[in-house]
């Protein structure tokens, strides 16, 4: 195992905010990367005022949420909207391989540092840009979160039962997922590319487009002129297949029964009730037929188990099921805890503070989370010295106007 971590030489002008853009660098920073964050003062990330705020006290430094999002990244105070404010970004853009941002289309440009202005100084850049529907066609300038980009990919019409409005997926999935994941990767094809031909490249990453890879099989199926509906917790081959009550409050347990072994496996672990010996149910099709009335059987059955136990019966016999677990039984997890997924690292205002570890593990230059998220705007005067050439004396009187902080 090298001690060298893979993007180690690697720097990233990181102009991301909220939730997908920070969630792309972060990867990049937990492997080497040294990603230095530009914000502003006067226009804070705005997820750096959401909850959870440790011991429930806000805070621009004591949110659980920008913590998660941006360990092992350094972060800096520019006001862009100067003119020295803008030769210093472009100074720190010009020792960068990468700048990253998620603005709406034209922000950079407007800022003088959209990607023209950027190959002026650094012409082998990787320059990505993360618009909600691209930086072309009517919908170019529309603004917008997870939610609203779930909502237009179509993933949010697959949510929920079909006589209910849909659910939506409790979180905003398009930040969390496909499109941080898919920029990460472009970026990385990108910075191999520059190392094998020296030359740079812009990467447009539509999140719209991004996210409606998620829903790949509904598209097929409309392409083909089928409709595909809400449908709950039904799964096309598997009956039963869905979510039930177990004892205890708000205590559930996921099955899925996908062969006629698994279907008498869950009737043994059941204890063989009397209604599990109805003929329709001896074959997958009947069990498919008849699944609400099998769902409000099995629902009956469970309400008396366990739902640790009754999973842990149930995939020892071979059939997939789990518990259905919140935040605190995710945090107890004995397989996360087992693997070291919980990291605690030590934050300057919040204190020891539980992360995410990298969730994939290479086996030669493995990552690690460096540090935790760093106060807003901590490494401002060290990147300005160190970095970029200022003197101490040119730093405090642009700290004094307002330029940097």
């Amino acid at each position: 195992m090298s001690s060298r971590l893979p993007l180690g030489g690697v720097r990233v002008a990181d102009f991301t905010w909220v939730g997908a853009g920070p969630f792309l660098t972060k990867p990049l920073a937990d492997h080497g990367a040294d990603v230095i964050k530009i914000e502003s003062r006067t226009r804070t990330d705005p997820i750096r005022s959401m909850a959870p705020f440790r011991d429930g006290r806000p805070g621009v430094n004591r949110s659980g949420y920008f913590a998660n999002r941006n360990s092992s990244k350094r972060s800096i105070c520019l006001d862009l909207k100067t003119p020295r404010g803008k030769e210093l970004a472009l100074d720190l853009i010009a020792k960068s391989d990468v700048v990253a941002s998620n603005f709406t289309p034209g922000t950079m440009d407007r800022l003088g540092l959209g990607y023209q202005d950027v190959l002026a100084v650094r012409p082998d850049v990787i320059y990505l840009e993360m618009p909600m529907q691209g930086n072309a066609g009517p919908h170019r300038d529309f603004r917008g979160y997870g939610l609203t980009i779930a909502a237009a990919g179509g993933l949010l019409g697959l949510t929920g039962h079909p006589e209910r409005p849909p659910v939506g997926t409790g979180t905003n999935y398009p930040d969390h997922v496909p499109n941080p994941l898919h920029a990460a990767v472009a970026v990385l094809a990108a910075l191999r590319r520059r190392y094998r031909t020296g030359e740079g490249q812009y990467i447009e990453l539509a999140q719209l487009e991004s996210t409606t890879n998620v829903i790949g099989p509904a598209l097929l199926a409309a392409a083909t002129g089928v409709r595909i509906d809400r449908s709950a917790n039904e799964d096309t081959v598997a009956a039963p297949h869905g979510v039930y009550p177990c004892a205890g409050e708000d205590r559930w347990c996921a099955i899925g029964v996908f062969t006629d072994g698994q279907w008498e496996a869950l009737v043994r672990v059941l204890g063989n009730p009397a209604w599990a010996a109805n003929t329709r149910y001896a074959t997958a099709g009947g069990r498919r037929a008849a699944r609400k009335e099998i769902d409000e059987c099995v629902a009956a059955a469970t309400t008396t188990r366990e739902a640790s136990e009754l999973a842990e019966a149930l995939t020892g016999e071979g059939v997939p099921a789990a518990a259905v677990s919140d935040a605190a039984h995710v945090l107890a997890d004995p397989q996360l805890n087992a693997r070291n997924h919980w990291k605690t690292l030590a934050h300057p205002e919040m204190g020891s503070s539980v992360y995410d570890n990298i969730p994939y593990r290479l086996s030669v230059t493995p990552g690690r989370l460096r540090g935790p998220a760093p106060l807003l705007g901590a490494d401002t005067r060290d990147v300005c010295l160190d970095l970029l050439g200022l003197t101490p004396d040119e730093y405090e009187h642009l700290e004094a106007e307002g330029v940097v902080g």
